[in-house]
């Protein structure tokens, strides 16, 4: 395999993070309107930053309800991710499986050496063995291109801003030298950080799936099998309940194809359109 680097998702990355970086001061310095001590503040964001970033893997697993599973209790699964591991020149992640009718996968981890891929047994079901390759490799380019990080950082920062919004209010009392003014400051200070952080996800979240598409094809040669099983998951999503897996939308970012939404979800999706992705693979199969 001729892996290129794409360096236009390396640039989209450094930059987020740089963004990225400039709100977490920002937010700091929001929260100090509050906590009125600068290494409270930072101590507890550092706290959750690092437990993110080492523990995302099993976090990420945990939220989805996916369980690790052995060689023994699917063989066929990590045969497959094996041998694509070692046309990737990838160390081999670990696998888990969600038991869900959802069609879908998503890969997680801090690195190339501590990553996991999940797939639903839905996904299972609906793919043929080409399909579900084509999946799994698309899975390990995003931990080739290490994307997966990225993300993780990115959204952890959006989450935190999230929780400030959602919940400081029942703390408005928390500043008394400063009064409940302040508290209401860094609200709107982690109203304005969530909101471009999530606008900034997206951005990146978006060419990333092209990213990963390139290569998951070029890891299995196959484009066409890859196209195949996105049009699949994606018509196999309307057959599934409305209330499964829905709570469980936040992590679209992560999935290969996201959770059906609202409007408003679709205008700011964390993926391009299917049809958009199906059309590139098609383009590649005909260059390849």
């Amino acid at each position: 395999m001729k892996w290129k680097a794409d360096w236009g998702l390396r640039g989209r990355m450094a930059l987020t993070m740089f963004l990225l970086f400039a709100l977490y001061v920002a937010f700091v310095g929001g929260l100090l309107l509050y906590f009125n001590n600068i290494f409270l503040a930072v101590a507890l964001l550092g706290s959750f930053s690092i437990a993110q970033f080492f523990f995302s893997d099993k976090l990420a697993l945990w939220s989805m309800g996916a369980k690790q599973v052995s060689e023994d209790e699917y063989p066929e699964l990590h045969r497959t991710l094996g041998r694509l591991s070692q046309q990737a020149d990838l160390p081999k992640p670990k696998v888990a499986v969600v038991d869900s009718r959802v069609p879908n996968a998503f890969a997680t981890g801090r690195s190339q050496k501590n990553s996991a891929v999940a797939v639903t047994t839905g996904l299972m079901k609906t793919l043929d063995q080409d399909e579900l390759e084509g999946v799994l490799a698309h899975e390990l380019a995003h931990v080739k291109n290490r994307d997966v990080m990225v993300m993780t950082i990115a959204s952890f920062l959006s989450t935190i801003a999230f929780l400030v919004v959602r919940w400081g209010w029942w703390f408005g009392g928390g500043n008394r030298e400063k009064g409940q003014p302040q508290v209401w400051v860094a609200i709107a200070a982690s109203l304005v950080v969530w909101i471009i952080s999530f606008l900034l996800i997206r951005a990146l979240s978006r060419y990333r799936e092209f990213a990963a598409d390139r290569g998951g094809a070029t890891i299995t040669g196959k484009p066409s099998a890859l196209a195949s099983a996105l049009m699949t998951i994606d018509s196999g999503m309307e057959k599934v309940p409305k209330d499964d897996f829905r709570e469980q939308s936040e992590m679209n970012a992560f999935f290969i194809i996201p959770i059906k939404s609202d409007f408003i979800g679709k205008v700011f999706s964390t993926h391009p359109s299917t049809e958009k992705r199906v059309e590139r693979l098609r383009q590649l199969e005909r260059e390849m």
